[in-house]
């Protein structure tokens, strides 16, 4: 009898999604490769074998009778590092207010940047750990995290670095992206602060993350600026992704698709012919159904379509101070209900597309022999249940490299 540190038996269903390596894209999104009763074996880490009815003895076995058996959920778009809370703007919102509105009357980014600023390490550390925390009870066990609250120099390197400190010292693991050009800062003009990105912050943070991202977005960094600073931080190793045509169409998802982008995010205002162009060149569409729900937006991204010209769709929850939810439960069921994919489309786009699009899908999000063993158990007899069963959390035990966290 072969033995194990870890057996995970008896699931009721057991979601795989074992198959090919790339981005899964149009019917692919609903293959979840479930095995009805199966059961996993982990060892040091890593998953060791998968199937039902085989015999291990192990350290430890969990009897997961009943439960749906899945792996760890994968937030590709986060904002975790930042200090303070801006709940004033709900009722600003509430009166109708836009996000500009709102910039106008000393909230919005520039209040964070502010805070931001003033806040010590210790500080900014125990507050993201804490929203970490809260992920993972959440039972999401990687994500991505983007700095972009700092708009200078020294306060971007800070976020940076303590993005790593949180990567060293939590299970969580974070795959950290520099977002300098978040926003404009006051103090500068537009080109003269994407001289500054370019020449002095990328080549200061350029060790410490693995992507560069700009939001190419009407009143903040146009399409060409954009593409200056994405091509120097392709220069120095740090691979593009960007935040595209959420408010007005700026051409940021063909822009993506021309850059060749890990990922183009938001999308809710991108044309035709830029979706296509992602599709035809892999860009993975990162759909973040929370922004627009926290903005009280009546119009989502065009996901049906999306999935139709064949764009790989993943799914994040945007954590911020203008959209706080560290809960990756909630967001596929907002796509469900307002962007009409399928519970198996958003599961694919929880997990596995969602690793895709940080270029973590070799280790992470599916269920196959010799990946790493992020896996989540969920108190309930189906994936189904994940948008059916709304408002309360599933997650029943999580497990990170193959320990129960």
């Amino acid at each position: 009898m072969e033995e194990a540190d870890l057996l995970i038996k008896n699931a009721n269903e057991l979601i795989t999604l074992k198959g090919s390596n790339h981005p899964r894209i149009k019917e692919e999104m609903n293959n979840l490769s479930i095995i009805k009763n199966g059961s996993i074996a982990i060892k040091d880490g890593k998953i060791v074998d998968i199937g039902k009815n085989f015999r291990y003895k192990a350290k430890k076995t969990i009897d997961a009778t009943g439960k749906t058996v899945m792996p760890g959920f994968v937030d590709p778009h986060t904002h975790i590092v930042f200090a303070g809370s801006r709940e004033f703007e709900l009722d600003m919102k509430l009166k109708g207010l836009s996000y500009m509105d709102i910039l106008k009357e000393g909230g919005g980014i520039f209040y964070t940047v502010k805070k931001t600023r003033k806040a010590t390490d210790d500080e900014l550390l125990k507050q993201s750990k804490k929203r970490l925390d809260t992920m993972l009870s959440y039972g999401t066990t990687t994500c991505e995290a983007k700095s972009g609250y700092g708009l200078d120099t020294e306060t971007e390197l800070k976020i940076l670095k303590i993005q790593k400190k949180l990567n060293e010292i939590h299970q969580v693991d974070i795959v950290s992206t520099f977002l300098g050009a978040h926003a404009i800062p006051e103090e500068y003009s537009s080109n003269e602060y994407v001289d500054v990105v370019v020449n002095e912050m990328i080549p200061k943070v350029k060790d410490f993350a693995s992507f560069c991202d700009v939001f190419c977005e009407k009143g903040v960094f146009t399409t060409q600026q954009s593409k200056k600073i994405l091509t120097a931080g392709k220069k120095h190793g740090l691979t593009p992704k960007i935040h595209a045509d959420e408010i007005i169409d700026t051409g940021g998802a063909t822009l993506a698709a021309e850059l060749g982008a890990i990922s183009a995010d938001h999308l809710l205002m991108s044309s035709d012919a830029g979706l296509k162009q992602m599709a035809k060149k892999g860009v993975i569409g990162v759909l973040l159904p929370g922004t627009p729900f926290s903005l009280m937006m009546q119009k989502y991204a065009p996901a049906r379509k999306m999935i139709k010209f064949g764009v790989p769709v993943a799914l994040a929850t945007d954590l911020n101070p203008n959209c706080w939810t560290e809960n990756m439960q909630f967001i596929m069921q907002l796509a469900c209900f307002n962007m009409k994919l399928t519970p198996a489309e958003a599961i694919t786009a929880a997990t596995f597309n969602a690793a895709c699009a940080i270029g973590l899908n070799k280790t992470i999000g599916s269920i196959d022999k010799g990946k790493q063993a992020d896996i989540v158990i969920l108190n309930c007899p189906s994936y189904t249940f994940i948008p059916y069963h709304f408002g309360v959390n599933l997650v029943d035990v999580v497990i990170k490299k193959g320990c129960i966290v």
